[in-house]
């Protein structure tokens, strides 16, 4: 099980009306401090946190933020409306298209997914999979 994802940024109030954007509707609370910015799934009573949590940071060496070649960090939205509605919002929020909302023929034929890249060039991707809508043949 993943604890938590980490990306850095180098100005962090451009990241968090990127990640804001998408992860608030998504049900995420979002912590700010000069740590940086924490996004957390609620916890319910008498149950553990929903891992992970997504935290945006200044880097811990000083050096400046990179994103990393071949990673990327998906978040799962409920339906391919909520994908759309995300990405365009992402976008509008200062994010970059990557890959607008659709069925990618390479994976499963429910697999609906939108591709961005927040400020920084971290590569994120939100994805439904929800057996009730349509498939990538229907």
């Amino acid at each position: 099980m993943i604890g938590y994802v980490t990306v850095g940024a180098d100005d962090i109030p451009r990241a968090e009306r990127f990640y804001s954007a998408f992860l608030l509707p998504l049900g995420y609370s979002l912590t700010t401090g000069p740590e940086g910015l924490s996004y957390a799934l609620p916890t319910k009573p008498g149950r553990h946190p929903a891992p992970p949590d997504f935290y945006v940071k200044p880097t811990f060496d000083g050096f400046p933020a990179s994103a990393g070649n071949g990673s990327m960090v998906a978040f799962e939205a409920r339906s391919q409306k909520q994908i759309r509605d995300l990405h365009a919002a992402a976008l509008s929020a200062g994010g970059s298209d990557e890959g607008p909302p659709g069925f990618r023929a390479a994976y499963g034929p429910r697999f609906y997914v939108g591709y961005l890249r927040d400020p920084q060039g971290n590569k994120v991707a939100l994805t439904s999979s929800d057996p009730d809508e349509p498939g990538r043949d229907g």
